[in-house]
């Protein structure tokens, strides 16, 4: 299988593109942590829209922490995939486990993103939630959920890449779902760029500080300088 994106610029950039085939009105970007800030960037730069970090755990199956059982986000979100616990004969006990411990990864995140700086209020906005690439879905329905439960309007689901079956479940949460590679065999993100290094904390806490430096449209119409953002 040959890569895709180059990394997670060249998969923004090319996210961004797809996005901005029309204007978007109030938008709000919102990037999940980590590797979705890094896209998210390109795209909430290209829409000149204000970005912001919303953390959201996966709940990894014991064993193959790389496969998705569900997620959690903030507020209390929970999101559970019934046909992997079911496949796997997950125990409860063992799901309770995985969420003790996510749910400490996600305040340690949340505290560590954002501090003291208040969440943007989204009542009334459309609200595009990107990630980096979406396999079982499970972890941007937590986030479709929780900005729901916060007030947005219209919310997108966008990925660089995302499996055919995610597109599908996430079309009954989401009002949209964005996507610039869906392929027919999905093994894994990983596998659709030649370069998926870990983004660290400190790479989204850069991310996030330059882009609330940098002034927004209220429009939000997307630009591309030549050549791509330099």
């Amino acid at each position: 299988m040959q890569p895709i994106f180059a990394d997670r610029r060249d998969a923004g950039l090319a996210l961004a593109r797809k996005l901005a085939e029309r204007p978007w009105d109030d938008a709000v970007v919102l990037g999940l942590p980590r590797g979705g800030v890094a896209v998210a960037f390109e795209v909430a730069r290209a829409l000149r829209a204000p970005l912001d970090a919303l953390v959201v755990r996966k709940l990894g199956v014991p064993g193959h922490e790389e496969l998705a059982m569900g997620a959690i986000a903030s507020g209390g979100v929970r999101v559970l995939v019934p046909s992997v616990i079911d496949q796997l004969r997950i125990a409860p006990a063992a799901i309770d486990a995985v969420v003790r411990r996510e749910t400490a990864e996600l305040e340690r995140r949340e505290r560590e993103f954002r501090g003291l700086m208040p969440f943007p209020d989204l009542t009334g906005c459309t609200v595009v939630v990107v990630d980096d690439g979406i396999a079982t879905g499970a972890t941007m329905m937590a986030a479709i959920r929780a900005v729901r439960a916060l007030g947005a309007r219209h919310v997108v689901a966008a990925a660089p890449v995302m499996s055919r079956q995610a597109s599908v479940d996430l079309a009954r949460l989401a009002d949209e779902v964005v996507f610039v590679a869906r392929p027919e065999s999905f093994f894994g993100v990983g596998a659709f760029y030649q370069d998926f290094t870990q983004t660290t904390d400190l790479e989204v806490r850069g991310l996030l500080a330059e882009a609330q430096a940098r002034p927004v449209s209220s429009g939000n119409h997307a630009t591309f300088p030549p050549g791509g953002w330099q």
